[in-house]
């Protein structure tokens, strides 16, 4: 019987996806992959195809379908169009790991039959636990299925677990880049450019992440998160700004004592402990060296002037279908900065009026939580409409 791990990647062609290959290929004798995905990049789908030959080949845009079967009809590789062939492939009986790195609510779906199929996942996609945490988590339980996060923040967490299943936590604390508006005012912030947004210092990421790492939502969502993954109460989960991105995140005990996971910024590392995991596996990634940061700082996270932190933990407080709402409203929001149609400053607004106006549901179920996203979705989109054109920022 063979010893590789057949590897299905949901988003093959984003951030993670591509690193995700990466690692791949550097380890042949341990990976294959059986089912890559994309949404609408078929040239760059065509291109992974071609290279790892998988099983499978999934476009989401449909109408990139015809361009990415005839450039793959020479291979064995079966080529699918639309969301729902992703649901129905996850399944497949010679997957082992889904990685799902695919972007916002979308991933939700496709994780969902992966775990009722018993496929262990490789999490990248938080706004699955965010939106339906206890839905995700309480389905990985009954089916006996393993959740490895691929967040370098989680992935942290849970290096610092390993070896430590009978010792309490007392709290865990994410770090944060603070982004490349860390310590700007409000009157800064209201004049930023899209370009501007998308530069992060320490981390290269996709475009919505990085506007969420720049807004700190994505530490907010990532707060969301780890109460899923690590089964926390929200007193038990602290943010640090911590400019360096070192270290990547820490785990407090009750005893008081600190574990910290520490390392460059580079996603392939936690992408490579999630595939081989429980194995830690050799690599050539750069090392790193205590002389080069002779000096690692700490700050508090700026909840007034950076609000969707404060907004994710107040969705966390409340609970039911309120990370629901505030996931879909940013994303709509996000989609409207990165489209010119309104200001940086704006996408916090257009999240408050969501939280404050789609109707709150205490025990939500799956339905619900679709119904959520939905009815959010063309809230915010509307309320974006109504929005002063982005014309007047100074």
């Amino acid at each position: 019987m063979s010893n590789i791990k057949n590897i299905a990647i949901l988003g093959s062609t984003g951030s993670i996806g591509t690193q995700s290959l990466d690692v791949i290929r550097d380890n042949s004798d341990l990976f294959s992959v059986f089912l890559l995905t994309a949404h609408s990049n078929a040239y760059l789908l065509i291109q992974q195809a071609l290279e790892f030959k998988p099983a499978y080949a999934i476009i989401c845009n449909e109408s990139k379908y015809n361009e990415v079967k005839q450039a793959l009809s020479h291979t064995d590789i079966k080529v699918l169009a639309g969301h729902a062939a992703i649901v129905e492939i996850v399944t497949h009986p010679e997957i082992d790991i889904v990685l799902t790195a695919m972007v916002g609510f979308a991933g939700l779906e496709p994780t969902i039959a992966a775990i009722k199929a018993k496929k262990d996942i490789a999490l990248a996609n938080k706004e699955t636990l965010v939106v339906a945490g206890e839905l995700i988590t309480s389905l990985a339980r009954g089916y006996g299925v393993k959740i490895l996060p691929v967040d370098s923040e989680h992935s942290a967490i849970f290096q610092c677990l390993a070896g430590e299943r009978f010792n309490n936590i007392e709290k865990i604390i994410l770090t944060a880049s603070g982004g490349p508006f860390r310590g700007k005012t409000l009157d800064f912030l209201a004049s930023v450019t899209r370009e501007h947004a998308l530069k992060h210092p320490n981390w290269v990421m996709g475009a919505k992440i990085t506007i969420d790492s720049a807004t700190l939502m994505n530490k907010g969502l990532e707060v969301i998160e780890a109460k899923w993954l690590f089964d926390l109460k929200a007193p038990q989960i602290d943010v640090v700004v911590h400019p360096q991105s070192i270290i990547h995140s820490m785990v407090q005990f009750e005893d008081g004592s600190i574990k910290a996971q520490m390392g460059l910024p580079d996603m392939k590392l936690p992408i490579q402990y999630a595939l081989a995991y429980p194995t830690r596996i050799k690599n050539n990634f750069k090392r790193f060296d205590f002389m080069d940061y002779p000096n690692l700082t700490f700050e508090k996270p700026d909840i007034k002037t950076f609000r969707n932190l404060g907004f994710a933990f107040e969705a966390l407080n409340r609970g039911g279908n309120m990370p629901c709402i505030i996931n879909a409203a940013n994303e709509i929001a996000v989609a409207g900065f990165l489209a010119d149609e309104i200001n940086f400053l704006a996408m916090s607004d257009v999240v408050e009026s969501c939280m404050q106006k789609i109707s709150y549901v205490a025990k939500p179920t799956q339905t619900d939580y679709l119904n959520t996203d939905k009815e959010t979705r063309i809230f915010a989109q509307n309320l974006i409409k109504q929005m002063p054109s982005k014309a007047y920022i100074i």
